[in-house]
């Protein structure tokens, strides 16, 4: 489901944060989600509102995707990197549970800007868990902090586990690294539930176009409808474990909802190349792809006409890449009693018969 702000009665709590003290319902849980606007904000919020929660959100102008619900979502307007108006933020709303979602996270982008990348990735989720020890909320707020299975980059032991070595590829991923151990040291020093949710590729109809699951259902669907002739890409062996943001929404939660903090591994344990992703995509418009060439010079064809519709560009590629990254989530499975519900196939049908959908109601 996606979601229209227009729709949401939302509370008047605008100054680059707050005009006046917010009144918060004592009778639910309160959750503060930084990057609400985002995929999975968009996700966790609808489900925390369906569990009763009272949800603020921090975001900045411009939203990736509107929100809609016919519950109150407070919204908060301000820049993570503005310490005094998070410290006021978070002293007000007084959340239970604070899910920091916030992230420069597509790999390619974080080197291009890596200390962009850097400055939110890691210091965002320090400055936070510094706001919760000085407030003294220690024992009332819980902290998830969204990590990635990047982290774990050219490791050599498939499927990964939490007790797998890290070895990150990209400035992403170092970000992500600095914000996972600060997380497990803010634990333990000073006794904060925190949490680490390593989160490996996570999808949905409403992911943003800069990435190559969302590029490639998109451009399925206009090829289909002759707004496009061709699609280019990159590494088409690169593999991800890939799921559904829903389903991991659930788990960020459930993390929070247990007696102990710990950290743990959110995947499929399946992984399927970008190849099989667009072989998926188009066969879903109706298009089944047969791969022709080696290297640079492969290209996928159209079997009915022989006409290209995938070519490669050396210029989608990364300057380094990560071997293929496959989470094994049992640690989860047992203790938190999630799994995932979405397979890759319903996945990316979900996501490109979205696409078609919005470009016939356009």
């Amino acid at each position: 489901m996606i979601f229209d702000a227009t729709e949401i009665p939302i509370k008047n709590t605008e100054s680059g944060c707050c005009d006046g003290v917010i009144e918060v319902n004592k009778l639910t849980n309160v959750a503060l989600i930084t990057g609400i606007n985002g995929q999975d904000g968009t996700y966790l919020s609808e489900f925390l509102l369906k569990k009763g929660y009272t949800v603020h959100g921090i975001r900045r102008g411009n939203p990736q995707q509107d929100i809609k619900s016919k519950n109150d979502i407070h919204l908060h307007y301000s820049d993570l990197t503005d310490y005094a108006e998070l410290v006021k933020i978070i002293q007000e709303t007084q959340p239970d549970e604070i899910y920091n979602l916030a992230a420069q996270s597509n790999v390619k982008i974080s080197f291009e800007r890596p200390e962009y990348t850097t400055l939110t990735n890691a210091l965002t989720p320090l400055k936070i868990l510094e706001i919760i020890r000085t407030l003294g909320l220690e024992k009332k707020t819980r902290f998830f902090q969204a990590s990635t299975g990047e982290l774990f980059g050219n490791s050599q032991e498939i499927p990964q586990k939490e007790s797998t070595p890290f070895y990150p590829k990209s400035p992403y991923a170092v970000s992500k690294l600095y914000a996972y151990w600060i997380c497990v040291n803010y634990r333990e020093a000073y006794d904060i539930f925190a949490c680490n949710g390593i989160l490996f590729n996570h999808e949905s109809p409403i992911r943003p176009e800069n990435f190559v699951t969302r590029k490639i259902t998109k451009s399925a669907a206009r090829i289909k409808k002759g707004l496009q002739d061709r699609l280019y890409l990159g590494n088409l062996n690169a593999k991800r474990d890939w799921g559904f943001a829903g389903d991991y929404v659930e788990a960020m939660w459930l993390m929070l909802q247990q007696d102990k903090p710990d950290d743990y591994i959110i995947a499929t344990g399946k992984a399927h190349s970008v190849r099989e992703l667009v072989e998926f995509a188009f066969r879903e418009v109706d298009i089944e792809i047969k791969w022709e060439g080696e290297g640079l010079n492969e290209v996928g064809k159209d079997t009915s006409n022989g006409r290209i519709l995938v070519e490669i560009d050396p210029a989608f590629y990364r300057p380094v890449e990560a071997n293929a990254l496959v989470g094994d989530s049992s640690k989860a499975r047992e203790l938190l009693g999630w799994e995932p519900r979405v397979t890759f196939e319903e996945l990316v049908r979900m996501m490109t018969r979205n696409d078609i959908n919005l470009l016939f109601d356009n």
